[in-house]
């Protein structure tokens, strides 16, 4: 009973003494809790927005990088999905060199930390870090250049943070994309890109150990400045990993034994003009995908720009591919050389209004067969005449005579075609190549007129590729579309139907190529315009349109430059170089006629003007027999011209006969089928004779 008396004053008295201390520790705490709460309160909210922010980019249709811009600050940030875009290896050496236990923590990884301090304190030196992919993560979105313990907690509570409001892969793609590697490159894409030239899908082990040691101390390991120190950063991973058991002796021996980068190569700047637009078209997108194929364009402007030089100082090259099936753009060379001023490189000659000299002609042939007064085996003359004033000339100033109309559209006869326009219509012409999408561009005040079947006309190359495009799809055109991301109405437009596109697309299939060209692989047409300024070449196979222009961007005359010489065979390179064959073209539709001259009906086998019609039956048509067709009349102009006359004789034919002149008629023929007229003044002269049936016949002659 005394011992308990005497035990109970010591407990009571030992805590009285102990209370206060407790008391003062929870307040400690609680205070301390209060402060850090407040502290954290303080820090604010993530800048994420501002971390998420990339470079923009512009990959083509396969996902493959054609360009990217570099941010505001001349920063090159480029987005990365770890899951897709990284080399599994490199994020197994990522893994283990910087944090094992990255998907079980939550931020922070006690074991790491405790590690790394045990490590500093037997060897007096950091051996591995304690960070966190993630810690090192709020590094980077929240920089702080002095190491201190209040850094240190700072990025714990930001990690902690970060694993609250982002998924494990989402932070892993955060850090991929900021983590430091140098200069203004940032992100493990872009390093890869600058570095070896190629996107870090497939990386060697001394790449991916080299990628995963300079961000530990990237300015001093500048592969452009300090690549011996950037050499043993990299091996010194290697030798991590061997210890670590992460990667075998004999692989890490081959590794160190390659050289590491001493130079930074140019991030890829593929179709400029067209990302420029397209930056232009979509604001604010990250990521902006084109139709384009980059293994396409990378040749095709590799190839406008040898041919370029080859052609001299001042001449550019275009080119524009289309898929004739969905009317994607594959590949767009809006000039030669981008970064060549003298070439005026940045315009987009694929986008400019120039003169399309012949390139226009098969789709005055295809309404002539749509009409259905011509076939591609029908006669046709090529002669000198005259349509007012104007006296269309072949480009050698010759002619030909009697031709089939699949001759003339493959030499690209002047006469024939403006024949055909003449009867077609101008008007005509031009508003069915408006209705299928193409934005001609006349002259100012003036409306259509024959002159635009030889280039009389402005038009664009991706216009004329869009036409061409229509032929294959067998006479129905769709909008040419390069921005995935561009949703627009692209229902197909007419222009021109089945059979007719068929038959052009037959006669051009024929066309003798240039050189370096096979027979009857491609259909093709090439033009030149007036004054030696634009040369032209537009073909299709079965799968795709590509079209050529080669000239001056200012439009100045290249004395010698011509389509058939200077752009077809580039035009046929370009094929080549799609590395694949040409396919055929579609088969015949129904209702062509297919049919030699002779077998084909007596109105077909023989073009004549509006208003020559052929005799039929037993009577015999009209003819002309004096003048002939084609002579030169001399006549008197004594006295003004006022008495001189020419004789007109006429065989056949039924009476009364009646002559025009120019179109305009000048009296009957006498019962002796002759008549005295009054000839026009000097030049070329048109006489008609039309019978009381409505036969006809045509002649032209110069009178002089």
């Amino acid at each position: 009973m005394s011992a308990t008396l005497t035990t109970a004053p010591v407990r009571g008295s030992r805590w009285r003494r102990i209370r206060p201390v407790l008391t003062i520790c929870a307040v400690v705490a609680l205070v301390a809790a209060g402060a850090f709460a407040g502290w954290m309160v303080s820090l604010g909210p993530l800048p994420l927005a501002q971390a998420q922010q990339v470079s923009t980019s512009v990959i083509d249709r396969n996902g493959k990088l054609l360009r990217a811009y570099a941010m505001a600050d001349g920063r090159w940030r480029l987005p990365v999905d770890g899951k897709t875009s990284v080399d599994p290896g490199y994020l197994k050496l990522l893994f283990a060199y910087e944090d094992k236990r990255f998907y079980e923590h939550h931020g922070v990884d006690p074991l790491a930390l405790s590690r790394a301090g045990f490590q500093l304190l037997t060897r007096g030196h950091i051996v591995s870090g304690g960070s966190t992919i993630t810690m090192q993560l709020a590094r980077l979105i929240e920089p702080r250049h002095q190491r201190s313990v209040y850094a240190k907690l700072r990025q714990m509570v930001r990690a902690v943070e970060l694993e609250q409001q982002l998924s494990k892969d989402q932070i892993l793609d955060l850090y991929l994309a900021l983590a430091p590697f140098g200069g203004n490159l940032e992100g493990v894409r872009a390093a890869s890109i600058a570095y070896f030239g190629k996107e870090p899908k497939r990386l060697s082990l001394a790449e991916a150990a080299l990628l995963v040691a300079l961000p530990q101390s990237p300015e001093r390991r500048r592969l452009d400045r300090y690549p011996e120190a950037a050499h043993a950063a990299r091996d010194r991973v290697l030798d991590r990993m061997v210890e670590d058991g992460v990667v075998s002796k004999e692989d890490a021996a081959q590794a160190r034994a390659a050289a590491v980068p001493k130079l930074r190569k140019q991030i890829p700047i593929l179709a400029p003009h067209s990302s420029d637009q397209a930056i232009a078209t979509i604001k604010d997108t990250a990521v902006i995908r084109l139709t384009l194929d980059a293994t396409l364009q990378r040749n095709l402007e590799a190839l406008g720009r040898d041919r370029a030089i080859a052609l001299g100082p001042d001449v550019s090259v275009a080119i524009v591919v289309v898929d004739n099936e969905t009317g994607d753009v594959l590949a767009r060379v809006g000039s030669a050389d981008y970064f060549d001023d003298r070439r005026a490189g940045q315009v987009d000659m694929t986008r400019a209004v120039r003169s399309p000299g012949s390139t226009l002609k098969p789709f005055i042939y295809g309404l002539a067969f749509e009409d259905g007064f011509v076939h591609p085996d029908s006669l046709i003359e090529d002669r000198p005449i005259r349509f007012g004033t104007y006296a269309p000339e072949n480009f050698d100033m010759t002619f030909q005579g009697t031709v089939p109309i699949r001759k003339a559209l493959q030499l690209s006869l002047n006469v024939p075609a403006i024949a055909l326009l003449d009867r077609v219509g101008a008007s005509r012409l031009s508003s069915r190549l408006k209705q299928a999408g193409t934005g001609l561009v006349l002259p100012k005040d003036e409306a259509p007129g024959l002159a635009m079947g030889l280039g009389g006309v402005g038009i664009t190359l991706q216009d004329l590729a869009q036409l061409y495009s229509g032929l294959a799809r067998l006479g129905a055109t769709k909008p040419l579309r390069e921005i995935v991301q561009v949703s627009d109405g692209r229902d197909t437009m007419r222009l021109m139907d089945q059979a007719a596109a068929w038959q052009v697309g037959n006669v051009l299939l024929g066309t003798p190529p240039p050189e370096n060209g096979v027979h009857n692989r491609i259909a093709f047409k090439t033009g030149t315009s007036y004054g030696y300024r634009d040369a032209w070449s537009v073909g299709f196979d079965g799968r795709i349109t590509i079209g050529v222009w080669v000239g001056r961007p200012d439009g100045a005359p290249v004395p010698g430059l011509v389509g058939r010489t200077a752009a077809a065979p580039i035009l046929f390179d370009a094929f080549a170089r799609t590395g694949k064959i040409p396919a055929p073209l579609p088969k015949p539709p129904r209702g062509v006629l297919v049919a030699s001259n002779a077998k084909l009906p007596p109105p077909l086998r023989r073009f004549r003007p509006l208003g020559e019609l052929v005799r039929s039956g037993n009577d015999q048509a009209p003819h002309i027999q004096f003048p002939l067709n084609g002579s030169r009349i001399d006549v008197d102009q004594s006295e003004g011209g006022r008495n001189a006359t020419m004789p007109v004789k006429v065989a056949g034919g039924v009476l009364p006969l009646t002559v025009l002149v120019n179109g305009v008629s000048a009296g009957d023929i006498d019962s002796r089928r002759q008549r005295l007229i009054e000839p026009p003044g000097p030049g070329f002269a048109r006489l008609t004779v039309i019978d009381a049936t409505g036969a006809a016949d045509t002649v032209v002659i110069r009178v002089q």
